[in-house]
């Protein structure tokens, strides 16, 4: 059975990621990116009203849109009306992203970052049934959403909203089984809602692309002729009902190692898949907090922190060596909820945990690291 995107080519172009020079995005090296990228036959471009404070979407119009025919590529964008106050605001986003992209249309436009308390924003504004107007009206194709939470979300949004065409999650081969980013599980809610998936974050932020040794190892005795980011976006690109998978590159280099490999794509065989597997498992066997993301703790919690969410983060930290990551990740969490610092050692978290964590202890580390 046909699927929505399913002509695509499977490696998408993130525009979140861009050179920068002198703190601004370096045109004429995104130009040149774009340029190899779409000469190797790719055409998906993913941004958001908010990346760059705008200039990515103005940077998709120099690049991309003044310089090739429109119905040559796919421009995608999101709106996160989470940042702003009214429903009017909210519903403006997608016309600043028409003008600031001058693409006329947008092929895939998203609500952007749902979960959490965030998803309500998206009920009082209205945009489920506003969207649906942008597509009768022809400027945007095909709507859908992006999210970071877990399956139960994700199935709750869909059964609620089947209009939605597509939808945008995490996943990755180390997050397969992850408790609090649940990629498989998300997977398998897609799959059974029929809905198409982009991919974000196949490698993870850039740490999958760079593995610590004993990860490497694995790929390089498997073949030591391919890239680390390879094995990854491969992974990714090989499930059924995938749109795309979009790679934040930032380099020409990393545009020529993704086309490389991408451009011929053939999914990932049996033994390769075994290498994988072997991967994760050296990784799962990586030091790190054992949380389960149960969310036991955070029931009890006087102080509001969002614990499992804040072992997380510092998981980060402590598998991938990812200290830059892992602050970003911990400030995001802790946005509108307590942070590890005010843990007033109450002890209701570590009397109902059932992975018997030192949940104060790890908590006065993560204070002191992350803050």
């Amino acid at each position: 059975m046909s699927y929505l995107g399913e002509n695509i080519p499977k490696l998408g172009f993130g525009f979140m990621r861009l050179p920068m020079r002198d703190k601004e995005i370096d045109i004429e090296q995104t130009k040149e990116m774009v340029d190899l990228f779409m000469t190797k036959g790719f055409s998906y471009f993913d941004s958001s009203w908010g990346y760059n404070s705008g200039k990515s979407e103005e940077a998709m119009k120099t690049a991309i849109v003044d310089r090739y025919p429109r119905e040559s590529f796919q421009i995608a964008t999101k709106c996160p009306v989470w940042i702003v106050k009214t429903a009017a605001e909210a519903k403006d986003m997608i016309h600043t992203s028409l003008a600031r992209t001058g693409a006329g249309y947008i092929d895939f436009y998203l609500l952007h970052n749902l979960g959490d308390s965030r998803t309500q924003c998206f009920d009082d504004f209205g945009m489920w049934d506003y969207v649906r107007e942008l597509k009768e009206k022809g400027l945007v194709r095909h709507i859908g959403f992006s999210i970071h939470d877990k399956a139960d979300a994700l199935d709750k949004i869909l059964t609620e909203h089947p209009e939605m065409e597509f939808v945008q999650f995490q996943l990755n081969y180390a997050d397969w089984e992850s408790p609090t980013t649940q990629a498989r599980k998300c997977y398998e809610v897609a799959l059974k809602h029929h809905k198409p998936i982009v991919v974000m974050e196949p490698v993870k932020g850039g740490n999958l692309a760079n593995p610590i040794e004993s990860v490497r190892k694995i790929f390089d005795d498997a073949n030591p002729h391919v890239s680390p980011a390879s094995w990854a976006i491969r992974y990714a690109a090989s499930l059924d009902n995938i749109i795309t998978v979009l790679s934040g590159m930032s380099t020409i280099d990393q545009v020529r190692d993704n086309v490389s490999f991408m451009k011929k794509f053939k999914p990932l065989n049996p033994d390769e898949l075994a290498v994988i597997e072997k991967a994760r498992q050296a990784i799962s066997k990586i030091p790190n907090i054992p949380c389960t993301a149960c969310e036991y703790c955070v029931k009890g919690c006087p102080q509001n922190i969002p614990i499992h969410n804040v072992f997380a983060a510092y998981n980060r930290k402590l598998i991938y060596n990812d200290l830059v990551s892992a602050k970003g990740n911990y400030g995001f969490a802790t946005r509108v909820s307590g942070k590890a610092s005010d843990c007033i050692a109450c002890g209701n978290c570590e009397r109902v945990c059932p992975q018997h964590i030192g949940i104060m202890k790890n908590l006065k580390t993560i204070a002191q690291e992350l803050e």
